[in-house]
């Protein structure tokens, strides 16, 4: 059964910066920002919230269904699905405009600053979620506007469950919005900030979200996650990486591991658990779609 994944595939320009943001940033003097960070390592990277969660999917045996538009940049990007077994019949080619790009420059405490690009991504509200026999869930990440709010009415109306993540998409909508979003989904996950800020737009705290749906995750980074039930807490504790060499895409790889998990129709704990074993091997390579799975060591 397959997994249709809702959200942005991206091209990832990723550079390092040997420094703390921190020590190059004057508090008293953030009205006058003016800063340049020298960044000797950069690369570019296949990413987006859709493409990640995809990836990560795909590795542990599922059955990915990417729902995203690309640009007339991005043949490469959907030759590479094609090659690695991930479905690209819901990634839509537009002529008219670029594929979405993200500019990310990590500091040595793992800081991230982002630019973000929209591009063709702003125009996935015209690809359409329809009933099929071979979907079992869904996931909306990170998109367009009216793609969220669109994709959200049409998972519902087919009668596919899933998964409310909005990540970095959150502050484009209202409380109402938020509150629309949770009663249609029957999961939401978001990370702890995340988390604060969709409390304080609905008025409706973590126990009350999770009452609403069937559950909510919010992931805590190197402290695992908590996991909501029918209003009651359960704790998650993280897995140590190997190595803690680039975090972008971690949350993506979780992501993917929450799809599986819930396809073979397990329960929240155990999924984010899956999750946590995901994120520890992403954390520990570059780029968010360049580790490997071994699937005999997980188990599965």
């Amino acid at each position: 059964m397959a997994a249709v994944i809702c959200g942005s595939l991206a091209f990832d320009t990723i550079m390092t910066f040997e420094g703390r943001f921190a020590d190059q940033i004057l508090p008293d003097q953030l009205h006058i920002l003016n800063v340049s960070f020298l960044v000797p390592a950069l690369r570019r990277d296949f990413g987006g919230c859709a493409g990640n969660i995809a990836y990560s999917l795909n590795a542990l045996g599922g059955t990915a269904l990417p729902m995203a538009t690309v640009g007339s940049d991005g043949a490469d990007y959907v030759a590479r699905f094609k090659g690695l077994g991930i479905g690209t019949e819901f990634v839509r080619e537009l002529s008219d405009t670029y594929t979405a790009q993200c500019f990310i420059t990590t500091d040595m405490a793992n800081n991230q600053i982002t630019a973000f690009h929209p591009g063709a991504m702003q125009q996935a509200h015209l690809n359409k979620i329809a009933a099929r026999d071979d979907i079992r869930i869904g996931i909306i990440s990170p998109d367009g506007r009216d793609a969220m709010l669109q994709h959200a009415e049409q998972f519902k109306q087919a009668g596919i469950p899933f998964v409310f993540d909005p990540g970095q998409g959150l502050p484009m909508f209202n409380g109402d919005e938020l509150a629309r979003f949770i009663e249609q989904a029957d999961w939401v996950t978001v990370n702890d900030y995340e988390g604060k800020m969709l409390s304080d737009r609905t008025g409706w705290s973590e126990a009350d979200i999770s009452r609403r749906a069937r559950g909510l995750v919010v992931t805590l980074g190197a402290e695992g996650c908590d996991v909501w039930v029918d209003g009651q807490k359960m704790h998650v504790p993280a897995v140590k990486p190997e190595a803690v060499v680039d975090p972008t895409g971690c949350g993506d790889a979780w992501r993917g591991a929450l799809l599986f998990g819930l396809e073979q129709g397990w329960d929240l704990t155990r999924c984010a658990a899956l999750g946590n074993q995901i994120g520890a091997l992403k954390i520990a390579q570059r780029g968010p779609q360049n580790y490997q799975i071994d699937l005999k060591a997980l188990g599965l």
